[in-house]
């Protein structure tokens, strides 16, 4: 693992790795780099991979008051690229990561991307009366409130709850069992530092990038779960008809991580994705 420094003086922690073009994998809440280390046998070979932990996520402790806010977050994918002065990059963003990118295009445009791949994610997580796209297709204002309340007092149970009570009958019978990697999950988030996950998430539900959809001129690849814990997919079909010419691939059976699920079609994906 090395680091960059983020323009207010924050180590960014980023692991780096394989030849030629660069691609960077940005990874969702509350997650870290390690979750794309089933795919590095495959995008190696062909790229010089760059997956970070996101600043607040990853165990790190942040040594900078700045907010780890979504925009921050896009300003620190724009460090990233300049520090290591990468051009034509590939770049997929998982859940939070596909949030940072479509941020990251608002703010800074795709002058130095190449190819895009969102992963099972909602341009708008909150939901009201006009928009059903969001999470679990009713995570209004109100609920968020207390989500986030639910977070201030016991952030592992939260998240988890989160994730089993959405539209995943498995993922609920799983936390109902507290099978072992239920458990296993509680222990990695009571370890982490909950105040700059809280101040995340309060960024990315304030967030909305409809607007952004349209602006994208560059190859987007789309990768939805029809079995989502929280999207369905009228959400990817959203998604799909309003960025221009993406190409949407909706892996069935699988949740809110269908890249983890079916590791070998999403290489496969990715790799024709880039190649074409």
């Amino acid at each position: 693992m090395t680091h960059f420094l983020a323009d207010d003086g924050e180590k960014i922690h980023v692991k780096i790795s394989g030849e030629g073009p660069p691609m960077v994998l940005l990874h969702g809440w509350t997650s870290s780099h390690r979750d794309w280390n089933p795919f590095l046998a495959a995008f190696e070979p062909a790229h010089r991979v760059f997956r970070w932990d996101a600043r607040g996520h990853g165990g790190h402790h942040l040594e900078t008051a700045s907010v780890p806010t979504v925009a921050r977050m896009a300003r620190d994918l724009q460090n990233l690229i300049d520090h290591h002065q990468l051009d034509q990059v590939v770049v997929a963003g998982h859940s939070m990561g596909a949030l940072t990118l479509w941020q990251y295009l608002r703010d800074f445009g795709d002058s130095r991307l190449a190819k895009l791949i969102f992963i099972d994610q909602s341009p708008r997580l909150v939901t009201d009366a006009g928009w059903p796209n969001g999470i679990c297709g009713d995570f209004d204002a109100a609920r968020n409130a207390r989500f986030i309340d639910e977070l201030e007092a016991d952030f592992a149970e939260a998240v988890l709850r989160l994730v089993a009570f959405g539209h995943n009958p498995r993922a609920r019978t799983a936390y109902e069992d507290d099978i072992p990697a239920i458990q296993n999950a509680r222990q990695r988030l009571a370890a982490l530092d909950p105040r700059p996950l809280i101040d995340c998430w309060a960024s990315l539900t304030a967030a909305d990038y409809r607007d952004v959809l349209a602006t994208i001129t560059i190859p987007a690849l789309l990768v939805y779960g029809s079995a989502s814990n929280f999207y369905s997919t009228g959400t990817a079909h959203y998604v799909r008809d309003n960025i221009p010419n993406a190409l949407l691939h909706i892996y069935e059976g699988v949740d809110h991580a269908p890249h983890l699920w079916q590791r070998e079609r999403f290489v496969r994906d990715v790799l024709d994705f880039v190649a074409a």
